[in-house]
C-alpha cells in the first residue's frame, strides 16, 4: 500500500491542517503503531495512528453520514443548472455518495457513504427497508384518506399499485407515513391519486437512523451500535466482525 508523509495523511483524514499536524507530532501527541511519531515519517491506512489518544479513521475505511438535507439542495453530483448540489454543501474528507434521493423541495434525512455495497443494500427495494416521512397536504385528512393510503394506491401514471404502508394522522393537514418500497416520488403520486397536493415532505428516519440532534444542513458520522445495527439490517449479524468501527471492505 502506498505511503505518504504523516502530516499529509492526517490532513487528508480531516484531522487538521498539515502545519497543525507537524505541531502535534512535535508535542508528542501522535503515535504510530504504538510508537511516538516523528516529523516526516511515512504512513498508510494499515498503520494504527492515534492523535491525543484517539484512533484516526483511515482514508479508505468505510464511513456513513446522516445528513439533514435542507429544502433547495439537489441530490446530484453533476448538474451545472443546480444552485446547490450535495457535493457543494457536504464537505467531508472522504468522498461519499447518497443512498436514496430527496426532491429539491423536500427536506430531511439522507444517508451518505463511501461503501458501495451498503448503498446498494439500502436501496434494494425487495429488502423492505423502512423510510419514515412527515407529510403536509393542502386539505384536511380524512379517515378514508388514511385507510386507502394504507391499503396501497394504484398509480395511474406508472400502472402500478403501491405496497401497503403505515399511516398516522398527526394534525389536521399532516400525517406520518412509513414506506418499504422505492417508487420514484411515491408520496406525491399517492396523494395526487387521492385528490390531494403535497405542501411539504420531511424524511425523519431511514431504517434505524433518525434526524435526532441534527439541524438543516448539519451532518454527523454514524458509529458504534447505531452503525452496527444499520450494517446488520442490510447484511445480517454475520457481518458484525467485518463492519465493526466502519471497517467493512477495507
Amino acid at each position: 500500500m502506498e505511503k505518504e508523509r504523516l502530516n499529509k495523511y492526517l490532513a487528508s483524514c480531516g484531522v487538521c491542517s498539515r502545519r497543525e499536524a507537524d505541531r502535534l507530532v512535535e508535542e508528542g501527541r501522535v503515535t504510530v503503531n504504538g510508537e511516538r511519531a516523528v516529523t516526516g515519517m511515512q504512513v498508510c491506512d494499515e498503520d494504527q495512528i492515534f492523535v491525543n489518544g484517539k484512533e484516526i479513521q483511515g482514508k479508505n475505511k468505510k464511513v456513513v453520514l446522516a445528513y439533514y438535507k435542507p429544502v433547495g439542495v439537489v441530490c446530484t453530483e453533476k448538474d451545472r443548472f443546480a444552485d446547490k448540489k450535495i457535493t457543494d454543501v457536504v464537505k467531508f474528507p472522504v468522498r461519499v455518495t447518497y443512498a436514496g434521493r430527496l426532491d429539491k423541495d423536500s427536506e430531511g434525512l439522507l444517508l451518505l457513504s463511501n461503501d458501495g455495497a451498503l448503498i446498494d443494500a439500502m436501496m434494494r427495494g425487495s429488502a423492505g427497508h423502512e423510510k419514515e416521512y412527515v407529510v403536509k397536504v393542502n386539505k384536511e385528512i380524512t379517515e378514508e384518506f388514511v385507510q386507502k393510503m394504507e391499503a396501497g394506491v394504484y398509480l395511474t401514471e406508472l400502472a402500478v399499485k403501491t405496497k401497503p404502508c403505515k399511516i398516522e394522522k398527526i394534525g389536521k393537514f399532516t400525517f406520518k407515513i412509513i414506506l418499504t418500497q422505492g417508487v420514484n416520488r411515491q408520496i406525491k403520486r399517492m396523494t395526487r391519486e387521492m385528490g390531494y397536493h403535497v405542501v411539504a415532505i420531511k424524511r425523519i428516519r431511514v431504517m434505524n437512523v433518525t434526524l435526532s440532534g441534527l439541524m438543516p444542513g448539519q451532518y454527523r458520522q454514524l458509529s458504534g451500535a447505531e452503525l452496527q445495527t444499520l450494517y446488520n439490517s442490510c447484511f445480517g449479524d454475520k457481518n458484525e466482525k467485518n463492519t465493526k468501527y466502519g471497517a467493512r471492505g477495507k
